[in-house]
């Protein structure tokens, strides 16, 4: 496994089909600039096809931005589990969710979560983006549930739940402040919630020293205004 997501890895690949080259397109796109300001006519432009192609293949722009998600879930899935997979114990694999996120952070291409950002640019009552966005959280807390579980947690869904939550601050947050310690700040508390619920461990990885930059600024901020 990379230690990158390899959504791009297949970007420009000679002989790439023309639903193939429309999906890289358009993920590109939608990732950076958003779903809504990303048109037609650029998402051709970009893949190398004719517009009636498009067409052809998806029907419509929305049947296109359903596909990219689906497939950007599976991609993101499978490169999540396979970072967290490479602790020896269930404890082990769940101290290291914020550090594998840490890692996708700082990438040059981290734009957040192509799922939060469909949703959160989407008018509120659009029923099918939010159903893929809940199948594809769903089956992420399920996995950090039997992690749980098997780490002793007595209520495992609910601590994935948690775990969740502070997952989905700390994707945003790295989104806004472009700083990736911000996994370091979610991970010390999510280790406080492991440890209350599974037990604290008996020897404890260093973590960062703490947030860097916008992040710390963000901080302090927010600290003043809860003064």
């Amino acid at each position: 496994m990379t230690d990158t997501i390899p959504h791009d890895a297949e970007i420009n690949v000679p002989h790439a089909s023309p639903r193939d080259r429309l999906m890289d397109a358009a993920t590109r796109l939608f990732c950076k600039n958003g779903i809504n300001a990303t048109g037609i006519d650029a998402i051709v432009a970009e893949a190398g096809t004719a517009k009636t192609t498009l067409y052809k293949i998806f029907k419509s722009k929305s049947d296109l931005v359903e596909a990219v998600l689906e497939a950007e879930g599976r991609v993101w899935r499978g490169w999540f589990m396979a970072g967290i997979e490479r602790g020896k114990t269930p404890r082990d694999k769940l101290d290291s969710i914020f550090p594998v996120l840490k890692k996708w952070f700082g990438e040059d291409g981290y734009y957040g979560c192509v799922f939060i950002n469909a949703v959160g640019e989407h008018p509120k009552e659009e029923t099918r983006l939010r159903a893929i966005t809940v199948a594809h959280k769903s089956f992420v807390l399920a996995h950090i549930a039997e992690l749980a579980r098997a780490a002793g947690a007595a209520r495992p869904e609910f601590l994935a739940h948690q775990i969740g939550l502070l997952m989905d601050g700390a994707i945003v947050a790295a989104m806004v402040t472009r700083d990736p310690s911000v996994a370091d700040a979610a991970g010390l508390a999510a280790s406080a919630l492991l440890d209350e619920a599974c037990g604290a461990r008996l020897r404890r990885t260093r973590r960062s020293g703490g947030l860097q930059g916008d992040a710390a600024a963000l901080a302090r901020e927010s600290l003043g205004m809860v003064e």
